[in-house]
């Protein structure tokens, strides 16, 4: 299986587990209704800590191997984007102002670009624009029904977006400087294992409860096996052998795939200006794998990474 998926550009499988993050909105909306976001993410982690038990003590001996500045990076990728990202997001959904959300998520790729060549030192080449700036055009057409207009309301569904936009920017980067030294699963065990620290440390001092009912804990276990397990593991595997410059980009296929689902699930009516920011980031996202290779300068530590 880890042969056939190596065949795959990194870039690709970045794409996949971003577009398989646009199933979230269906069970992420509707439990924000009913459950706290402190609750949910805190019961996601607890089954994504379950399921990746096993694989602990060979990750977090080796996050402390690898040294402090590591260490460091652990935490900021499960605390900071794993947990308090993420509870941030479900708050900002839950104020019922998706626009505003959707908007200023468009932050998220522009932290990246910026952290990838301030810490990963990853040099986007001239070519790299003809790919962002139609992405990034793209996906600000599908937000926005009417593009010229856009309108944020609320200064704190606009706080939360904009915080967790920074976080889960950030969270790419030093995902990817996680990569370097540890294995992509153990990745992913090191977020949720600091994810689930920092969310459990959040329910006191909120006063939320540990456990929702049945029935949504029963969703939250879906939402942490689909968009969590499943999704950043592969997310991890694809971002080990690919530029975060490139991942950014990459994980664009998100909005696509909310989109998307959107019109067949809950019926919505995309304008042409909408349907036209599809097809500008699905070509841009088809074409990245193909040209991977010319856009981005990696440092010459690392020259295998752009595969």
């Amino acid at each position: 299986m880890r042969k056939s998926l190596y065949a795959v550009p990194g870039v690709a499988l970045v794409s996949v587990a971003a577009a398989m993050w646009g199933l979230d909105g269906l069970i992420r909306k509707p439990l924000s209704d009913s459950t706290s976001a402190y609750t949910i993410v805190f019961g996601e982690h607890v089954v994504l800590v379950a399921l990746t038990l096993p694989l602990a003590v060979a990750a977090f001996t080796g996050l402390w191997r690898a040294g402090w500045k590591y260490v460091g990076a652990g935490i900021m990728v499960g605390a900071g984007a794993s947990a308090i990202a993420t509870i941030l997001f479900t708050k900002a959904i839950s104020h019922g102002d998706f626009v505003t959300v959707v908007v200023l998520q468009k932050v998220q790729p522009l932290i990246a670009v910026l952290g990838a060549w301030l810490v990963l030192k990853e040099q986007p080449r001239p070519g790299f624009a003809w790919f962002l700036l139609p992405a990034l055009a793209g996906v600000w057409l599908i937000a926005l029904p009417h593009p010229l207009d856009p309108h944020a309301h609320g200064l704190e569904p606009i706080v939360e977006t904009l915080a967790a936009a920074v976080l889960w920017g950030l969270g790419t980067v030093f995902g990817r400087y996680l990569g370097r030294k540890l294995a992509f699963e153990h990745v992913s065990t090191v977020r949720f294992g600091f994810g689930l620290i920092a969310s459990a440390i959040a329910l006191p001092i909120v006063g939320a409860a540990a456990y929702s009912n049945l029935h949504d804990s029963f969703w939250i276990a879906v939402l942490a096996l689909v968009t969590g397990f499943l999704a950043l593991n592969l997310y991890y595997y694809g971002l080990r052998r690919t530029p975060a410059l490139l991942a950014a980009i990459g994980e664009l296929a998100f909005p696509v795939s909310a989109t998307i689902v959107g019109i067949f699930v809950f019926d919505s009516h995309l304008t042409r200006t909408q349907w036209i920011g599809i097809a500008i980031t699905v070509v841009v996202i088809t074409l990245l794998p193909v040209r991977r290779r010319h856009v981005v300068a990696l440092p010459e530590s690392e020259p295998a990474l752009a595969t």
